[in-house]
């Protein structure tokens, strides 16, 4: 699986059951014996995009060897409604007691690489693509980067440590733009890029002249951000920003813009309706 190793799931996995199961599934351990074995469906109920049919094997492979895990789509797939994703045969403790946990990472990832997939469509022959942001479920970054990156899209910071990125507050401590970046690269590794987030044209100008390397546009109308582009010239990457819609992202791309960042790709995504029936 891209950006995910399986010590990384196996060791979230196992947290997300520790804390679904807490001093064990009362209700099917004393509802089920342990000898007893069933078959289950994981069936779609709507289409989307497919995202962690992998994960949700891991579940139940944690919680018992003896399950076994057919899987009939691959991260990425589109999946219509009334598919079956995978059939599902082993321990009825085992199955039953990791349904829950294994549905709640292949909904959510599955919602979000669907999501993703709609935000890109729109952009249509544009050369930006759609990127992610921050702004995700803390304990959960990583799985909903994979779906983004599933999804079809480029991904933007990991973390803090990724990339320097100059805000408004910024700027506010450090005086002006150029004083920011001079004293950034001053201290910062040959292996970091800088971004400045810019909200008028005067600030663009004063980011090429310090020579950042990405330009935000934050939450600039279309014609504005199209004479940027024009301004900056090829001479850092173009990133645009705020206020992106599914509705507007089309006309936001044919700025020339060459990534397109939006929160909601992640955050506004509806899990997708994916069941495990008997």
């Amino acid at each position: 699986m891209k950006l995910l190793h399986n010590f990384i799931i196996d060791e979230h996995i196992k947290n997300a059951l520790q804390e679904d199961i807490g001093f064990g599934d009362i209700t099917t351990d004393y509802l089920v014996s342990k000898d007893e074995v069933i078959t289950a469906k994981l069936n779609t109920r709507q289409d989307g995009i497919l995202c962690g049919i992998d994960i949700a094997k891991r579940v139940f492979k944690i919680l018992s060897g003896d399950v076994r895990f057919e899987k009939f789509f691959s991260d990425g797939d589109k999946i219509k409604k009334g598919d079956t994703l995978a059939v599902i045969n082993g321990p009825a403790r085992a199955i039953l007691t990791g349904e829950r946990t294994a549905l709640n990472y292949i909904q959510r990832l599955s919602g979000i690489a669907t999501e993703t997939k709609k935000y890109q469509e729109a952009i249509g022959n544009c050369k930006a693509r759609i990127t992610d942001t921050r702004k995700t479920t803390p304990g959960f970054r990583m799985f909903e980067k994979y779906a983004v990156a599933t999804g079809g899209a480029r991904l933007h910071r990991f973390n803090l440590s990724d990339c320097v990125m100059i805000k408004d507050n910024h700027i506010q401590f450090a005086g002006s733009i150029t004083n920011a970046v001079k004293k950034i690269r001053e201290n910062l590794s040959h292996t970091h890029k800088i971004e400045v987030e810019c909200d008028t044209i005067e600030q663009v100008k004063e980011a090429i002249n310090a020579k950042a390397d990405i330009i935000m546009l934050d939450n600039m109308n279309c014609d504005i951000m199209r004479n940027c582009v024009e301004i900056i010239d090829g001479k850092a990457l173009t990133e645009a920003s705020g206020n992106v819609t599914i509705e507007n992202i089309g006309e936001i791309a044919k700025t020339g813009v060459d990534v397109i960042s939006s929160s909601a790709i992640v955050a506004k995504a509806k899990t997708l309706d994916i069941a495990l029936d008997m």
